[in-house]
């Protein structure tokens, strides 16, 4: 039997609000810069980089640079482009 392979891209599955929100929560759990800042591009992808570089400023090749597991985004443009995407970031205590 034969079986064709094809790339998964998860910013297909990035459907919803809520299945974003898992994403980033799931990303955000890893603790591992890159994958967070690899996630958040993946979220950037499902709604539109084009879109997000317009209502960030930032240039869409530099959006997709710095957004790359690879990529290393400052803290100022990873806040922009979350609160372009309506993600915030918030702070609890560990063990609570």
């Amino acid at each position: 039997m034969n079986e064709t392979l094809r790339n998964y891209d998860p910013a297909e599955a990035l459907t919803s609000d809520e299945a974003a929100d898992v994403f980033m929560k799931d990303a955000f759990e890893t603790r591992d810069a890159g994958y967070i800042a690899h996630a958040l591009g993946v979220v950037a992808r499902a709604r539109g980089m084009s879109k997000v570089a317009e209502e960030t400023g930032l240039a869409r090749e530099a959006l997709y640079r710095s957004l790359a597991s690879d990529g290393n985004p400052t803290l100022k443009s990873m806040l922009t482009v979350m609160q372009a995407l309506g993600l915030e970031l918030t702070s609890k205590r560990s063990g609570t």
